[in-house]
């Protein structure tokens, strides 16, 4: 198998005044992740990639959301190790939302995906989700993308992120 890890950067969607904005009709608060659109198929999914040989799961988390969420490979190695403090801080307390194999375009008889989901959730408003998001390069756009029932993702990032609301 190829080993793939994925973070799951979640916060409640919070208006101007920093109160969390509730569903109007479930009068739950309103649940966001950190979403990309892919270059390559141009779906929305979770940030994440491959484990490097070599590298821990816990790694790999850090580094791919770095890569993807706020662009590490196209700054300077000061602002990046910044940038990798503060996601070593904000990753500290993540929930596993999923291990194992994955449905993958890429995958093959002889070659398939498995993957470890992490949830790393700011509940109140004041770390991972003040993080000022930027694409890296495969990414075509980023933001913070509200879950809601319709949400259709890349590969099994739907499941994940259904995991993710039913734990919240």
């Amino acid at each position: 198998p190829n080993h793939a890890a994925d973070p799951i950067v979640t916060r409640w969607q919070r208006n101007e005044q920093g109160q969390v904005i509730k569903d109007p009709v479930s009068g739950k608060p309103i649940l966001q992740f950190v979403g990309i659109q892919r270059v390559d198929t141009r779906e929305w999914a979770i940030t994440g990639g491959m484990v490097d040989p070599g590298e821990s799961v816990t790694l790999t988390l850090r580094r791919e959301f770095g890569e993807e969420a706020l662009n590490t490979l196209e700054i300077s190695e000061e602002e990046q190790k910044d940038i990798m403090e503060k996601i070593h801080r904000g990753f500290k307390n993540g929930v596993e939302v999923y291990k194992g194999y994955v449905d993958d375009i890429r995958n093959t008889d002889n070659s398939w995906m498995e993957t470890v989901a992490m949830n790393f959730h700011d509940d109140d408003g004041t770390t991972l989700g003040r993080w000022r998001l930027n694409p890296g390069e495969e990414a075509r756009k980023i933001g913070w993308v509200t879950i809601h029932s319709g949400l259709k993702l890349f590969a099994s990032h739907s499941e994940f992120i259904r995991k993710v609301a039913e734990m919240r």
